[in-house]
């Protein structure tokens, strides 16, 4: 139970330094120097201003110094990261999958919410997550190199042909997240990801389009439903995957 609770709090003070990487990778600001501090009036925020999610209740959204408003997005990524990293222990427990699934679980909040913002994926997140996947796995033997690479290539591949062939309704940050992924996930576990992530985005776009909320001319970023897809994968993929086998194969 205690380490349940602790993966909670860990979660929401992780989600507040995700919140930094998502405001700050974009404007191009280191996201550790200076430190947090109000956008409109510039006031360096307190201790007291940063406990997650509470200090955003309890000053009702508000900065304590000018009074400007908070986005109450701040404490969504905060309550979302720590939703994550609860059901990342609850799966894994303590293993050595769980520091694996926790930092995956962070980039991909990350690359969520920028993309979802600015339609982009930046390169310099994918490295660093294709880098960090990639010692995991040699570090662990989890997934064998052959399996990493090829997932890799097969999966970019795939979606650098969608990109082609749809003229450009795939974007080269889509296809490097995924090519990154694949030295995360073996080549079962990419494809369901991709399968979801399809899947997903069809149904969104049908919901956007039929509620017109989006027309059919409008961009809808793809980053979400790939990250969708890969923390399905995470959490549920290898039940998933026994499931189908057992219900095709027997």
């Amino acid at each position: 139970m205690i380490e349940g609770f602790l993966s909670v709090v860990f979660g929401l003070v992780i989600g507040s330094f995700l919140n930094v990487c998502i405001y700050r990778l974009p404007a191009e600001q280191s996201v550790i120097f200076p430190g947090s501090h109000c956008n409109m009036c510039g006031s360096r925020l307190k201790a007291v201003d940063l406990v997650p999610v509470f200090s955003y209740l309890l000053l009702g959204g508000r900065c304590r110094y000018c009074g400007e408003k908070f986005s109450p997005r701040y404490a969504l990524v905060e309550l979302l990261t720590a939703g994550m990293f609860y059901l990342c222990w609850a799966i894994f427990g303590l293993s050595l999958a769980l520091p694996k699934g926790l930092i995956l679980i962070s980039f991909l909040i990350v690359i969520t919410f920028i993309d979802y913002d600015h339609q982009l994926i930046f390169d310099k997140v994918l490295v660093w997550l294709a880098v960090i996947g990639a010692v995991f796995n040699l570090a662990t033997g989890e997934v064998v190199i052959l399996d990493m690479v090829g997932s890799a290539l097969v999966g970019g591949g795939f979606l650098l042909i969608v990109a082609l062939v749809s003229g450009g309704g795939m974007g080269g940050g889509d296809i490097k997240f995924v090519a990154a992924l694949g030295l995360w996930f073996g080549w079962k576990l990419l494809l369901l990801a991709m399968m979801i992530a399809f899947v997903v985005s069809g149904i969104t776009g049908a919901l956007l389009l039929t509620l017109k909320l989006k027309g059919r001319k409008d961009a809808i970023p793809f980053g979400p439903f790939i990250a969708i897809g890969a923390a399905i994968s995470l959490l549920y993929g290898a039940p998933i995957i026994r499931w189908y086998w057992q219900i095709t194969v027997g």
